[in-house]
């Protein structure tokens, strides 16, 4: 360990050990919880030790507590998030929510799919996509490829040939 790194962990010694339970109670007040305190609190010495800087520190507390406001805000909002999927989920009408084992399902298939597609060139790809998931005629994907409806209908039937012929072996 350099120098440089021995007065870096003495420093942030210090500073836990004169600031810890300062830190924990002043987080306690802002949640409410001395779990959350205590996780909070441990976090912001890490992001002491993990921004390596050398540093004297005039006001310690102040910059401790810069450092755990930071942290709980990402917190609130990470909760935000969690709680506004979470609700999503929970408005999903039954018959519409999706069991574990059909989503494993989904995706199994949705990988085979890809596979199957893998060997497409990337026009064919295209206009294989947007015919079958997106419910285009061939006329709309020609116009929107910029190519005859004949040169869709070419790509379409070579996508579709390739996918029997591998589902064949």
């Amino acid at each position: 360990m350099s120098a440089a790194d021995l007065t870096q962990h003495h420093i942030v010694h210090s500073l836990y050990q004169e600031h810890h339970s300062w830190l924990c109670g002043w987080l306690r007040k802002r949640l409410g919880c001395n779990h959350q305190a205590a996780d909070l609190a441990q976090d912001t010495f890490i992001r002491v030790l993990t921004q390596r800087k050398g540093f004297e520190l005039r006001e310690p507390r102040a910059y401790l507590s810069t450092i755990a406001r930071s942290l709980m805000i990402d917190m609130f909002r990470r909760r935000a998030v969690e709680q506004a999927y979470l609700d999503t989920l929970a408005n999903i009408p039954e018959p519409l929510a999706i069991s574990p084992q059909t989503r494993s399902l989904i995706i199994e298939t949705l990988m085979e799919i890809d596979r199957l597609l893998d060997g497409l060139g990337e026009r064919t790809r295209e206009i294989f996509l947007m015919a079958q998931l997106d419910g285009l005629s061939y006329v709309e994907i020609g116009r929107r490829l910029n190519v005859s409806v004949t040169t869709v209908k070419k790509h379409a039937v070579r996508a579709l040939t390739h996918c029997l012929l591998l589902i064949e072996d």
